[in-house]
């Protein structure tokens, strides 16, 4: 996937994250692209290390977006808790 598919892979992944774990979060569009794009590295790479499978495989593919949100919605949980302590 190029750098265009990742950042709007990103965003989608960053929105439904946050559509399924409703709340106030100290953040705007920019950073849920930021938590998007990270936590679809993390899915994946959390996905070959625990399941040995290869679920970042292209953009329209169902594992990679599942693996997007689950990893964002794991780095929005861990954003939500480092945000509250401030």
């Amino acid at each position: 996937m190029g750098i265009i598919a990742w950042i709007l892979l990103g965003l989608l992944a960053g929105i439904i994250a946050k559509m399924l774990m409703p709340g106030k979060d100290p953040g705007g569009i920019i950073v849920t692209t930021l938590i998007g794009i990270a936590g679809g590295l993390l899915g994946g790479w959390l996905g070959k290390v625990i399941f040995d499978v290869d679920s970042i495989d292209g953009f329209f593919d169902l594992s990679t977006w599942i693996a997007a949100v689950v990893g964002a919605l794991i780095l929005l949980a861990a954003y939500r808790l480092l945000a509250r302590r401030r």
